[in-house]
Formats: structure tokens, sequence, C-alpha cells
């Protein structure tokens, strides 16, 4: 009996592992050609890349077109991916690029600023998880994200949306902290001012 648990308690530990290192294991037989283990990158995270595609760049077309771009890079790259992060951060980060690559071929360039700005709790509580939300408050909220200067959208997209910390914004932008915390703290003000104007009260009730 004793040798059975432990036969099943070994299974377990290695499926967890097996489970742990899935993605970097794909990575590995994805960049050996193995075009299956590709797919099952695509299908596991495509959804997430067109996700972050379409809140920086407010367009279905340009998203799903972007999103292609991403797989297409993550293709010839997914050799140089070596486990140091997750690869989820390090797909995001090939994401972003992505999106920043396509608003410099549109001379759309990003904002830096110098000055530290605070950092007041979340501005949209809920943002997190979008598909929560009334899908009013869901609209309101796409909708001011999409008048945000490109500087303040992606920086507010990376944290308040995608839930990345600061130092992990700043790596993915190639801006410093202190940039990211104050292009939030620039991009959170101006989402107040534009939800005022049109949202539900509960979504700016808690600043």
């Amino acid at each position: 009996m004793a040798a059975s648990e432990n036969a099943a308690s070994n299974e377990s530990s290695k499926e967890a592992r097996v489970i742990k290192k899935a993605d970097f294991d794909l990575t590995k037989a994805a960049a050996a050609g193995d075009m299956m283990a590709f797919e099952e990158l695509y299908q596991r995270h495509h959804r997430r890349v067109y996700s972050i595609c379409l809140r920086m760049l407010q367009n279905a077309s340009e998203a799903e077109d972007l999103t292609q771009d991403v797989f297409i890079q993550l293709y010839r790259k997914v050799g140089s991916f070596r486990g140091d992060s997750a690869f989820t951060t390090w797909l995001h980060r090939l994401t972003v690029n992505q999106v920043l690559m396509h608003f410099r071929k549109r001379n759309v360039k990003f904002e830096k600023t110098t000055e530290e700005g605070e950092t007041p709790v979340q501005i949209v509580p809920g943002t997190e998880s979008p598909f929560k939300m009334p899908i009013v408050d869901r609209i309101a909220i796409d909708t001011a994200i999409a008048q945000l200067p490109e500087g303040y959208k992606n920086v507010f997209v990376l944290h308040d949306v995608e839930g990345f910390e600061h130092e992990e914004v700043a790596k993915i932008l190639g801006c410093s902290v202190g940039t990211s915390k104050s292009q939030l703290h620039k991009a959170r003000l101006k989402m107040r001012k534009l939800l005022k104007k049109k949202a539900n009260p509960r979504l700016i009730g808690s600043w």
C-alpha cells in the first residue's frame, strides 16, 4: 500500500514538473522544428497576445495582424528563450515590442517623461478581470483608454490592465521605473477626467 502511494506521489510530482516546465519544453521543441509544439504555444497564448494588441491599438483588424506578426517573430526567435523569466513575460515583451514597432512605423513616438509621479491605488478597480465587469463599464473604460496618449496608454495597459509591476513595465518598454510611474500617474489622472464625463460613478468613486 505504501509503495503504491509513493508511486502515485512520484507520478503526481512528475506531472507537476511537466506542467510547470511545459512552456519551456515546448519552446525547446519548437526551436528544434517541432511544429506541433509551436501550434500548442499558439493555442495557449494567442488570445492573451491578441488582447494586449487590441488594448494598445484599439483596432481589431490591426490587432489581428499584429498577433500574427508576434507569432511569426516568436517562431523566428523561440530558440532564444532561455527560461530566465516566465515565458508569458518574455512573450508579452515580444508582443509590446511588435506593437511599439508598429507605432514607430506610423510615426507615433513613445512619450518619455523624467518627473516622478505618485502611484495611488489602481484607478479602475476590476480592470484586471475586465470580462467580469458590466458591459457599459467595459465600453467606457476601453473608450477612455483609446483617448490616452500612446505613452500613457502603453504603461496603463501593462500595469493596471495586464498586472505587470513597474520594474517589468520598464523592461518591456525600455524606459526607467521612474518614467513608468510618472506615465501611469498621468494616465490615471487623464482617465479620471475622461471617465467623470461618461462612466458609472462606481468606476471613480474609490479615488
